[in-house]
């Protein structure tokens, strides 16, 4: 354990310091939306060098490969921190996070949530409706919105997959827009959370992407049913991924 609270320091002061090495360009492109995209690159560079500095890396399985000129929600199970950055390298085109509002007083995620990634204040119905009125605004100009359905890391460990929110489902629907589910299968084995009960440790996160479901053909009575379906091919895998390992 003491390890463990070592390398999650470690971690910590990795991330910090690429934060502020990378800040004047974070800060020059998240003065106008028309560079966010120039933002995300960032972020992206900055999550994989301080993920792979304590020696943390992400391994990606798709079930075939995905076209990045379309337009998606990326819908993950969310167990770790570690998911932002997993997600941040995964999307390829412009992208948007949704999440809690309390990232937006973050000192690292605040820059994030006041500019390129969306807030959501979930104990507002009028907000919530904000919130996912500008998601779509950012899917109809061609932004892909990340959002993971269980609006929150489950604080019981380990982790178990929670029911879904509707809300990215019937977006989806609306919208006409495809969904991908996303599986991270260990990644709170890595790190679950924020690391503070647990701490941390080097190790391979294993990300399996999912075929997009297409939406064109639903209609918003329609919208639990996807929900449910994206539910159990998240749920399938975890289920196969820990049977294989108890078998090994």
């Amino acid at each position: 354990m003491i390890l463990k609270k070592v390398h999650l320091y470690l971690y910590q002061g990795s991330v910090a310091f690429f934060y502020f090495l990378f800040w004047p360009f974070l800060y020059y492109f998240s003065r106008k939306p028309e560079r966010y995209k120039h933002m995300n690159a960032v972020r992206r560079i900055w999550g994989f060098i301080s993920s792979l500095t304590v020696g943390m890396r992400y391994h990606y399985h798709f079930e075939q490969p995905v076209d990045w000129t379309k337009t998606y929600i990326i819908a993950p199970n969310h167990t770790s921190n570690l998911d932002i950055t997993a997600m941040s390298l995964l999307v390829k085109s412009n992208c948007c996070f949704m999440g809690k509002q309390e990232l937006v007083d973050g000192l690292v995620t605040g820059l994030f949530f006041r500019t390129v990634d969306i807030p959501v204040n979930r104990e507002s119905k009028m907000a919530s409706f904000k919130a996912f009125k500008q998601a779509m605004e950012r899917l109809q100009s061609g932004i892909t919105v990340i959002i993971f359905p269980e609006a929150t890391i489950p604080d019981h460990y380990p982790p178990e997959l929670h029911a879904f929110k509707n809300g990215p489902f019937r977006m989806a629907i609306e919208l006409k827009v495809p969904i991908i589910p996303v599986t991270s299968v260990n990644t709170w084995k890595i790190l679950w959370d924020d690391g503070k009960k647990y701490g941390s440790k080097p190790g391979v996160c294993d990300i399996f992407v999912h075929q997009p479901i297409e939406t064109a053909h639903l209609t918003i009575n329609d919208a639990d049913a996807l929900r449910d379906q994206v539910h159990g091919i998240i749920s399938k895998k975890i289920e196969e991924h820990d049977h294989r390992r108890a078998n090994s």
